[in-house]
């Protein structure tokens, strides 16, 4: 038998004809050449498979067609098949730097303790224009891993991942997730800072649908937490001001058959991570709808709250320090508080639960649900406007992504709140959440809009 390669790259590819061509020379043309390569065509229906199989006759090309097994479980053929001691996955769609293999190769070769390498990316367009530049922090600037390295183009030590069971068949999505809370648990990451792959943004890419990818992270954080962590012990609180401190308030307008605090009620009562929730308001409406709607039940509390301590721009520490304090809670060891809002009724209880799991996973003091916000902001630094973190050029730092808190979630620990006198404080992780999570409902207009969501749900 041949000596195994050093390297086993693999391409999966569905219908990539336009692509696959150079994604497979990508690879063929490296400047390290102790590699093979196994290209899966997973039951492509245009020109694909005779691009692929004319490399059949390659001494370093292997090929495998197979009928819609979808990513994971591709990804896990590969890694049986594997001969190499490393190795790593390009999307039939992508294509790599000539020197993509040995320098992510050099650094495994060099610390037997790292269990994978990440690169930097170009991002390109449908026509391989270059639209970007995706830039790492660098890996001794990091003590948070909570921005994963990208699922493709990531080379692994393949006895590493074979002994933390390959990639998990249950999910069709986010292998890259699932596999980079195994590694940063388990063994040290690195990166390269130089740009050695070209990842490819258009409709087709399952980059796109943020909604799959979220729902799917949040299932494999909660299956994490299940199987390794100990518990948080939550209490939620949702202080609602009425309209005896804000007339327009719509806590009580229905969108649909539910009014906004009975959907985010019912999102926080059939969540798994929350014991308690206590809803506080100084409104007497708000107290007789709670007290009726929820009579009886031992895991809602209504706490009335001071007309001073629910006006505008009024903080909610001293709130909270009240709550925290009460002998249901104390009495009872909780460690976290989760704040939610009222404005938000498109909050879900997957949401709530993964924001909960994640502070877990990733052991921080405090967490809050944002947006990540792509759009150009400004300063005024009294000559004009300037771009923040010059945000009109090419490069994408990931030190200059720009997050804006959106979902009405924040949590921290009860230890850190009562330090520091604040929700966000130490070390503070984050959530992203999707689109519809993210309405807001503060003026007439909002609600109209919010009105339609949910009318379309």
């Amino acid at each position: 038998m041949d000596k195994p390669p050093l390297i086993t790259v693999y391409i999966t590819s569905n219908n990539y004809e336009q692509y696959i061509k150079e994604s497979i020379e990508s690879v063929l043309q490296q400047t390290l050449t102790d590699f093979e390569l196994i290209i899966i065509d997973d039951g492509s229906t245009d020109n694909s498979r005779k691009i692929i199989d004319s490399y059949s006759l390659h001494p370093q090309v292997a090929i495998i067609f197979q009928h819609n097994k979808g990513l994971n479980v591709t990804c896990n053929i590969a890694l049986r098949k594997a001969r190499g001691k490393y190795i790593i996955r390009l999307d039939a769609d992508d294509y790599l730097d000539e020197n993509a293999l040995l320098l992510m190769s050099n650094k495994l070769q060099t610390d037997d303790d790292l269990g994978l390498v990440f690169p930097d990316y170009y991002l390109i367009n449908e026509t391989s224009d270059i639209i970007g530049i995706k830039r790492h922090h660098s890996s001794n600037e990091v003590s948070l891993w909570n921005q994963p390295a990208h699922g493709a183009c990531t080379m692994i030590r393949c006895k590493y991942l074979l002994d933390l069971g390959g990639y998990n068949e249950n999910f069709k999505a986010q292998d890259g997730w699932d596999l980079w809370l195994k590694f940063i648990h388990k063994h040290k990451v690195t990166n390269v800072n130089l740009p050695l792959f070209y990842y490819r943004q258009h409709r087709k890419s399952l980059s796109s649908k943020e909604e799959l990818i979220l729902e799917t992270r949040a299932k494999i954080n909660n299956l994490y937490y299940e199987k390794y962590l100990s518990p948080l012990k939550t209490v939620a609180i949702l202080p609602v001001r009425g309209k005896d401190t804000e007339p327009g308030n719509f806590s009580l307008e229905k969108l649909g058959d539910q009014c906004l605090i009975e959907r985010i009620i019912s999102a926080v009562l059939t969540s798994k991570r929350i014991s308690i929730l206590i809803v506080t308001s100084s409104d007497k409406q708000i107290k007789n709808f709670v007290e009726k709607t929820y009579q009886g039940l031992d895991n809602l509390i209504y706490l009335h709250r001071n007309i001073e301590q629910t006006r505008l721009n009024t903080d909610l520490i001293d709130t909270t320090t009240t709550i925290i304090n009460l002998p249901v809670i104390k009495n009872k060891n909780f460690n976290t508080i989760l704040l939610l809002s009222a404005e938000y009724p498109f909050v879900k209880a997957e949401t709530i639960d993964d924001a909960i799991n994640t502070m877990a996973i990733f052991k921080t003091d405090s967490l809050v649900s944002v947006r990540t916000n792509n759009n150009m902001l400004f300063q005024h630094r009294g000559h004009g406007l300037k771009p923040i973190f010059n945000q009109d050029k090419l490069t994408r730092l990931e030190r200059e992504a720009l997050y804006e808190k959106a979902g009405g979630i924040m949590i921290t620990k009860i230890k850190c709140f009562e330090k520091e006198r604040k929700f966000l404080a130490g070390g503070i992780g984050h959530i992203v959440v999707d689109r519809r999570t993210a309405q807001a409902v503060q003026t007439t207009d909002d609600f109209r809009i919010a009105s339609c969501m949910a009318e379309n749900n």
